[in-house]
């Protein structure tokens, strides 16, 4: 049997009311919300493959717009269908050659455009989630104009040696009990951005946490992982 690639429990989820807007830009729809002050920060916030849509992403974005953040979540699957939970898994493979993280670059353009010249923003950042951390490490070695980036849990492509060479500071967030990202990945990642980044990174792994464990809403949580959770949010903040 094949281990669920991204799979994480995304069974029952209260429902969520979104304190935010949905935005048209450019081909793209986000959705966005603002702290109630004027801020020149701004978090572009990369969703897994459940999509835009998710509740669990937009309490992310309201989460670090509550944090004094412009927070944006593009729909970087451009309308197409995002994975859900009823789909099979012999079609994942497939699926994934068309939803690409490592072409998450136009879409990430037109946001930043859009940040810069209608919302204000001068320091700008990624964070993303899963399918999401994989497109945000990517977006880390290809654009400057991100300053700080934040990738959860997205799986490590090892496809050359310039997969670390990052240009600005990056943090890695990893659960101990992900079964689909290996210790030994990690220890590699650690190892060669020791050899070729030049920018400061960072790489934690939480204890007992699986795949996706950060995203969840207060209340979906379980006691025993709320304090990782509230610290891993903490950290990625910071």
């Amino acid at each position: 049997q094949m281990a669920d690639p991204f799979l994480y429990n995304s069974g029952e989820r209260s429902k969520y009311g979104c304190l935010g807007d949905e935005v048209q830009i450019e081909h793209i729809m986000a959705y966005v919300c603002r702290p109630s002050f004027f801020t020149d920060k701004a978090v572009i916030v990369i969703h897994d493959i459940f999509g835009w849509l998710f509740p669990d992403i937009r309490y992310i974005v309201d989460f670090i717009a509550g944090h004094g953040f412009i927070a944006i979540c593009p729909d970087f699957f451009k309308g197409t269908e995002p994975w859900k939970t009823t789909d099979h898994w012999a079609d994942f493979a497939d699926w994934m050659k068309h939803h690409d993280p490592m072409k998450v670059d136009k879409e990430a353009d037109v946001v930043l455009k859009y940040l810069k010249e209608q919302c204000g923003a001068k320091k700008i950042g990624v964070t993303g989630f899963s399918w999401g951390g994989m497109a945000a490490h990517h977006l880390m070695l290809k654009n400057p104009q991100l300053m700080a980036g934040v990738s959860l849990y997205g799986r490590i492509i090892r496809d050359s040696e310039e997969r670390y060479n990052l240009l600005n500071p990056t943090f890695f967030i990893f659960g101990e009990k992900d079964h689909t990202i290996s210790f030994d990945q990690i220890t590699l990642l650690d190892e060669k951005l020791k050899q070729y980044c030049k920018v400061a990174y960072k790489i934690k792994v939480y204890p007992g946490q699986v795949h996706g464990f950060a995203q969840l809403k207060p209340e979906d949580m379980k006691p025993d992982d709320k304090p990782y959770i509230e610290e891993a949010r903490k950290d990625m903040i910071d």
